[in-house]
């Protein structure tokens, strides 16, 4: 949900997201935001953003468009995607997204595997709630062997952040973590800066998110954006009302078929010609043969 007149914009929003998160020299709030992802597993000291669109080899092979892109100074790859919804074949796009980098490493006709790959990792901010998975708000997956529960490979993982399953109220927030999870559900909401959102970076945010501190240029880009995002979020509510409707449209006329069905069978048994039963029930003359 977008609040109308808000003090600070949405990060929610493809224009909000690469305005915070995407922009070379405000980098350390990237740093700072996958730092507290990672919580210790890794240590990203500078980034530099990447390419956001990656051709196939040939012309035949499809492009990718990721949402932001950076490589850190190990070059291991960053892959950042905003997703506002599920869709069918989320977690197939997700893994060609990282197959695409991956084999983007070893050139074009080599076969040389004397050097390692360099690690690859994919982060999903997602508005809406995994199926069949957990109530978790944060996800960690990477390639592990099943019989042990060991990781098989470190150099490639996904992180998804389930926005919707995050509850935690202000004094439940412990980690950096928590609080940016808490900033990105709540930004636009928030008509002051909280005092337990004290530490400089998230000070930068605020600043940079002041709505009344952008030209008009960015503004009006901004709410495009934001009438985008409500757009769609109304068509995915009208899209499933009518899903709503024509399923119960479909149970009532399944449901006058079968009363139909049933009231064919006592007027045969009563020994009333197929013709009038035909008239009075609407049923066809094959199936009212087949009844018994």
């Amino acid at each position: 949900m977008i609040v109308k007149n808000s003090r600070f914009i949405d990060p929610l929003t493809d224009y909000g997201f690469k305005l915070l998160f995407g922009s070379e020299p405000d980098k350390d709030i990237m740093i700072d935001f996958l730092n507290a992802l990672f919580e210790g597993e890794k240590i990203i000291t500078d980034i530099n953003y990447s390419p956001t669109e990656y051709n196939g080899e040939n012309a035949k092979e499809k492009k990718v468009l990721f949402d932001l892109t950076c490589t850190g100074t190990d070059n291991e790859k960053f892959i950042i995607e905003m997703q506002r919804t599920d869709q069918e074949f989320f977690r197939d796009r997700c893994v060609f997204y990282m197959s695409r980098l991956i084999a983007a490493q070893l050139p074009r006709g080599t076969s040389n595997w004397d050097v390692p790959l360099k690690e690859v990792y994919l982060i999903g901010i997602m508005e809406f709630q995994f199926n069949n998975i957990n109530n978790n708000y944060l996800h960690n997956i990477a390639l592990v062997n099943k019989d042990s529960g060991k990781v098989f490979y470190k150099g490639m993982g996904y992180k998804f952040l389930e926005l919707p399953n995050f509850d935690k109220k202000e004094n439940e927030l412990v980690t950096d973590l928590d609080k940016w999870f808490y900033l990105l559900k709540n930004l636009s909401r928030l008509d002051k800066i909280p005092d337990f959102l004290d530490k400089r970076v998230f000070q930068k945010v605020f600043k940079i998110a002041e709505m009344s501190k952008m030209t008009k240029e960015e503004r009006e880009l901004y709410h495009s954006d934001v009438k985008a995002k409500s757009d769609w979020n109304a068509g995915i509510r009208y899209a499933e009302k009518k899903a709503i409707e024509r399923g119960l449209e479909k149970g009532l006329e399944r449901g006058r078929h079968e009363e139909a069905r049933e009231i064919a069978i006592k007027l045969k048994a009563k020994g009333m010609s197929i013709d009038e039963i035909v008239e009075i029930t609407g049923l066809s003359i094959e199936e009212i043969e087949n009844l018994n």
